[in-house]
């Protein structure tokens, strides 16, 4: 299987802080990959890393190698606003724009130029769908989505980030905010959308990587553990501290 995402020898700082050390993986393609660890071990770090997210926060230093298909994506060359197009970002706490159900999903393509209201049509209806909500908000696309649940609000930001078409879609956490009837909802959504994208997904709950990852990273203070098939890992944990943490001895 082929690789999206192949990362070798990645260290992160964080001013004086090291955040992440030596992260060596390699993402396939049109799979999904879960990323567990406890809080604060870098998983989150390493996901905004993908899509050059932590260009945001001052005094971020990054050595090693990150290649999105074979480019590498702190190349001067690299347009980021291109990078973010192709690998989109899901957060924690749904963030739809306070505006139309119809502007959040066309915002993207609107930005990238395109303004025929035909085929912002087409691409809202595709991305809603895609995102499993259609059906639900195909007769309010004028209304505004704040009024949305939290689970709609959250399949919302997934459409919008679908609607630029992207290869691949980062998840931090996007069930946490959510009742387990919403992320049931999610988790069949996601399963459903690695047939087209690539999603890599922090998760801080280690039944949800078992229900929806091919894949599972371990992080555990800064380093990766362990990667692997995520029944491998589940099953038969190749390292002490992997099998110390998913049979909650700590974490």
């Amino acid at each position: 299987m082929s690789n999206i995402i192949s990362v070798k020898d990645m260290c992160l700082w964080y001013g004086e802080h090291q955040a992440l050390k030596n992260i060596n993986i390699e993402i396939p393609k049109k799979s999904i990959t879960a990323f567990i660890g406890p809080s604060g071990c870098g998983k989150s770090t390493f996901l905004k890393t993908l899509n050059r997210m932590n260009d945001l926060i001052p005094n971020v230093k990054i050595t090693g190698d990150i290649r999105y298909e074979d480019t590498d994506i702190f190349s001067p060359k690299v347009d980021v606003n291109h990078l973010r197009k192709e690998i989109g970002m899901v957060f924690q706490k749904p963030n739809p724009f306070p505006m139309s159900i119809y502007d959040n999903v066309a915002y993207g393509p609107r930005t990238h130029g395109i303004t025929n209201k035909i085929q912002l049509d087409e691409i809202v209806e595709f991305a809603l769908r895609d995102a499993a909500i259609w059906n639900e908000v195909k007769d309010r696309l004028k209304k505004n989505a704040l009024g949305l649940s939290g689970g709609q609000q959250q399949r919302l930001c997934i459409a919008r980030a679908l609607a630029v078409q992207p290869k691949m879609l980062l998840m931090d956490e996007p069930t946490s905010a959510l009742d387990p009837i919403s992320t049931s909802r999610i988790e069949e959504l996601v399963m459903e959308l690695k047939e087209k994208y690539t999603i890599v997904m922090v998760t801080h709950n280690m039944q949800q990587a078992v229900r929806v990852s091919d894949y599972t990273a371990f992080f555990l203070l800064g380093e990766l553990v362990e990667f692997e098939k995520t029944d491998n890992i589940f099953s038969q944990p190749q390292d002490k501290r992997t099998e110390d943490y998913i049979t909650g001895r700590f974490g």
